[in-house]
């Protein structure tokens, strides 16, 4: 039995409520990750010496962005998540597609709903799709991190059964008496904390002058780390384990390394600030 077992506290899922109105913990999760990031993407268009050249768009094209890719990241998110996770349920039981509040979005759902608004918003604006990119997954792991700690307080998302030698453990109320990981805060740390640290050293060495680079590499080192945190993450009961006992997340995640890894080696075969240039 892990020495430092701690019995989860119980959390309201629900952060402030007024009379029938009802705010949960998890929008504002997304309220919290949108604002900082997009905090964080000014003060990158800001400072001129991070590029090569002028930045790719205006602040004010950043402020009408943010709409965009919030309708992609929800539209995506749930989209996914009934595709990939659970789509028998929903072809049974349609009107709960809408449902939002009760929870039910996928990374990966999210993030190609978030390529389209950056495809589609850079085509009608005439900047950079690369560019665009980079600074949407530059600020996008401030979000993962917010949002795998609403996973926390929501006691949703648990991990697998501890080995008895772990020094730690969770008992989850919703999760059985079996000691778990926090499967949630690695995945904070990994996808949050661990990232964004990364992308941002690479910024200060100059990585948003080769378009594309942050972007790659975003989307390669979520995969891995997707995959290292799907390994303690107990999956979907609805799926369970699929072929070779890989999850869901682990098949997602995977196409995600080589894409991120062909944009990175793509960002280095041209000259920094080519697509910048052509895009002007």
């Amino acid at each position: 039995m892990p020495f430092l077992l701690i019995t989860f506290p119980v959390f309201d899922p629900i952060a402030i409520s007024i009379g029938p109105f009802a705010i949960r913990w998890y929008a504002l999760a997304y309220i919290a990750g949108i604002v900082l990031g997009w905090i964080y993407a000014r003060s990158l268009l800001k400072n001129e010496r991070l590029w090569d050249g002028p930045p790719p768009l205006s602040l004010a094209q950043l402020d009408d962005f943010i709409l965009w890719v919030t309708i992609g990241i929800i539209v995506g998110g749930r989209t996914g998540y009934v595709l990939f996770y659970n789509l028998p349920f929903f072809i049974q039981h349609p009107a709960e597609i809408f449902e939002l509040w009760k929870g039910g979005m996928s990374f990966h759902g999210g993030f190609m709903g978030c390529v389209v608004a950056v495809m589609w918003f850079a085509r009608v604006n005439g900047i950079s799709i690369l560019s665009l990119g980079d600074i949407t997954t530059a600020v996008a792991p401030i979000g993962l991190f917010l949002g795998r700690l609403a996973n926390f307080i929501n006691s949703e998302l648990w991990g697998r059964a501890a080995d008895p030698s772990l020094p730690w453990a969770i008992i989850f109320p919703n999760g059985g008496p079996v000691p778990r990981h926090p499967s949630q805060l690695y995945e904070a740390g990994l996808e949050g904390i661990l990232l964004f640290t990364i992308l941002a050293v690479m910024i200060r060495l100059g990585a948003l002058k080769r378009p594309g680079l942050i972007l790659g590499s975003f989307i390669a080192i979520y995969g891995l780390a997707r995959i290292i945190g799907e390994h303690f993450r107990e999956p979907d009961p609805q799926l369970g384990f699929l072929w070779g006992g890989l999850t869901m997340g682990m098949l997602l995640s995977v196409p995600m390394v080589i894409a991120g890894a062909l944009l990175i080696a793509a960002s280095f075969s041209s000259r920094p600030g080519d697509a910048n240039r052509r895009a002007g």
